[in-house]
């Protein structure tokens, strides 16, 4: 067989031309729009080739509240008539309008605490972080609960959900990186304070929840190299730090001889010493 070629011709991506006739019948497409008062319509911004003989002109919007849109009117008109005929009129946003935040899921829209109480929050069948509790899991925490207890519980976490739940616990306020980790003494650690009490399971090598009473993350997991003031080996030194005193020094050179006079009835130095009165 023969190479028979392009059998088919690709179109041409011309654009479209303007029309002459739609482009200029302005008042045409602003007395179109009806919805509102003619003090809402603004001025003329431009006119588009949406097609042979469709032109779409834009006027600005004066409403309260729509900054940046614009009033869109599309215009066209049949092959050799003069004569122009509406098409839709909308109300559309600008390049700079104002528009309102774009739709989420509510399952996208929460965020830590928003759930409060008597609220209830449905997990989706389909949670990625969770697994059945009837497959075998690499948690031995889990498979000895579920040996325990026969079947266990309905769902467990998945591989996906521990790996997502222990770096968002270790990037956040109770890891290594949080400002009173950082600032707390290189080796007041959690993992070595007397009042951390390690997770069960796969988690229990890297996490723990705090026990001390007076510490900031008390009832909180913290991350092994979590750490704080409140670490139960930092101890308050109660001694007094003896001061050293120095030795009295005597300047002889700045010693002055000053004669004194002997008061009446004074015993002079070459005359015996008087008896004490005893033998």
């Amino acid at each position: 067989m023969g190479n028979n070629g392009g059998v088919t011709r690709p179109a041409s991506a011309r654009a479209a031309r303007l029309d002459q006739v739609c482009a200029a019948a302005v008042e045409v497409a602003r007395d179109a729009i009806t919805e509102v008062d003619p003090a809402e319509v603004g001025d003329h911004v431009q006119a588009v080739a949406e097609g042979d003989r469709l032109v779409t002109h834009y006027f600005e919007c004066r409403l309260g509240g729509y900054r940046g849109w614009r009033w869109a009117v599309t215009v066209t008109r049949v092959p050799r008539s003069r004569k122009v005929t509406i098409c839709e009129t909308v109300l559309l946003p600008g390049p700079d309008a104002l528009l309102a935040p774009g739709w989420l899921p509510w399952q996208e829209r929460l965020k830590p605490g928003d759930l409060g109480p008597g609220d209830l929050l449905p997990t989706p069948p389909d949670d990625e972080r969770l697994t059945p509790g009837y497959l075998l899991s690499d948690d031995p925490a889990v498979e000895e609960t579920a040996w325990e207890f026969g079947l266990g519980r309905p769902r467990v976490l998945s591989r996906e959900g521990r790996s997502e739940a222990a770096q968002r616990w270790y990037d956040g306020d109770h890891g290594p990186s949080a400002p009173i980790s950082t600032a707390a003494p290189a080796a007041a650690r959690c993992g070595t304070c007397g009042f951390y009490l390690p997770l069960a399971g796969a988690l229990r090598q890297c996490f723990g929840v705090c026990g001390n009473f007076y510490a900031p993350d008390d009832g909180r997991v913290v991350s092994v190299d979590h750490g704080c003031g409140a670490h139960s080996e930092t101890l308050a030194e109660t001694g007094e730090t003896p001061v050293d005193e120095l030795p009295t020094v005597y300047d002889d050179s700045a010693v002055e001889a000053v004669s004194v006079s002997r008061a009446p009835g004074s015993v002079e130095a070459a005359e015996p010493a008087e008896p004490y009165g005893h033998s």
